[in-house]
């Protein structure tokens, strides 16, 4: 596996692979891998002929400078596990490298980008937006994963590929689980052992009230979501939101929704955790 801290570098590579013909794969991270990245670069190396993957803590998705300082770096054990899993080459660039001058790109994605981690996050998004797109002019994928975990940024990737026709797929892959139902998250090992214990109650509220979807209207699911939660004094809950797979649009109803998905972030302890669970 070959290890690039410079876009000329990568972009060398990468056109020599054009050259012999190979399709590429990429893999957007920004580190502290886990199994839910290793299962992107499965899916990646069995798909395409190179695999990249970029592991880069991007600094403008973080409105908080508290959780960008604290958030996870591993970046020597990253290495050797992309190296492990046929990954073909990874991007490691400094901040300097991908933004040599101040940013001041904006992306408007209408309604999807202003609910829920929007809301809670303002500018977020198009932190998120700025960086994958960079990374798609540097690598020029055939294909680019991502985990639905994070199920509203793919739905804004999705949109700024279709609204700037780039010339790539967007590969959604399935949320990885512990054992015990906690989505695999980098954040994650930022918890104390006893945070470590009450965090899969997270999965069990989502999965116990999606149990109910044929009794309850999207309200009735959200009130009782928000119940159990208010039951488990370690979490203090962020939202809880019942939305159309597709929009992202709060619902009222399930009629004339084809998927329906129910979406939480709460903080338990110092950490902030997402999650969500398709409905139907």
């Amino acid at each position: 596996m070959q290890v690039f801290n410079r876009i000329t570098d990568l972009r060398k590579y990468i056109d020599n692979e054009r050259k012999a013909g190979h399709t590429i794969g990429l893999v957007p991270t920004m580190g502290a891998l886990h199994e839910g990245h290793l299962s992107l670069i499965g899916k990646a190396v069995n798909d395409n002929d190179v695999v990249v993957a970029s592991v880069f803590v991007n600094p403008i998705q973080f409105n908080n400078p508290s959780d960008l300082e604290k958030y996870p770096r591993t970046p020597e054990k990253d290495a050797s596990l992309l190296e492990k899993n046929g990954c073909s080459a990874v991007f490691m660039p400094s901040v300097e490298e991908m933004y040599p001058e101040k940013v001041n790109d904006h992306y408007d994605f209408g309604q999807i980008e202003h609910v829920m981690e929007g809301a809670c996050r303002p500018g977020h998004f198009n932190g998120v937006a700025i960086v994958v797109r960079k990374l798609f002019d540097i690598v020029r994928p055939d294909k680019a994963y991502f985990g639905e975990k994070d199920f509203q940024q793919l739905a804004i990737i999705k949109k700024m590929v279709r609204d700037y026709n780039i010339p790539l797929e967007i590969v959604p892959c399935p949320i990885v689980r512990d054992s015990d139902g906690l989505a695999k998250s980098s954040r994650n090992m930022r918890l104390n052992t006893a945070e470590r214990a009450i965090a899969p109650k997270i999965f069990a509220v989502l999965n116990d009230s999606v149990k109910h979807y044929k009794t309850m209207t999207p309200t009735e699911m959200h009130d009782y979501a928000i119940r159990k939660y208010g039951e488990i004094k370690d979490f203090d809950v962020e939202y809880v939101e019942i939305a159309d797979e597709t929009t992202l649009c709060h619902l009222d109803s399930w009629e004339k929704c084809e998927h329906a998905r129910i979406f939480v972030a709460l903080q338990l302890g110092p950490v902030r955790l997402i999650d969500n669970l398709r409905i139907f």
